[in-house]
């Protein structure tokens, strides 16, 4: 079974809900550490950007520079038998489908506020 490292930044106000709700979501996958669950790491940092044209910004206007204090959110997920790299209904925890890293960066994108999350994944070895 693959294991990543999903690293992704939100704002400060959102970190609590979007890690609340993976963790409901894919208690077996993500943020599960041998025998505990719900880990995390959380850093605090500024994020820059500028809205182009087409973007329907959450903070900021078009065409103007901004920086947003945000959270960097580092977690584990572990992928489980059966995952594919499509997602859909029927991936979700519990099912006869497991739950790979695609399906994880699906419901990312539904609960974080951001038009674009910015998003990091890494493939994790065993030692």
């Amino acid at each position: 079974m693959a294991r990543f490292k999903l690293v992704f930044f939100t704002p400060i106000a959102s970190t609590q809900h979007i890690l609340r709700h993976l963790f409901e979501q894919f208690p077996r996958n993500v943020g599960r550490i041998g025998a505990y669950g719900g880990c995390a790491f959380v850093s605090r940092g500024t994020g820059q950007f500028v809205p182009l044209d087409g973007a329907n910004p959450t903070i900021g206007e078009v065409g103007r520079p901004e920086q947003v204090e945000e959270d960097r959110v580092e977690v584990v997920v572990q992928e489980t038998p059966g995952a594919g790299s499509g997602s859909g209904a029927g991936a979700a925890e519990g099912s006869e489908r497991g739950v790979g890293m695609h399906r994880v960066l699906e419901e990312l994108r539904k609960v974080h506020p951001y038009e674009e999350v910015a998003y990091d994944v890494y493939r994790l070895e065993d030692f």
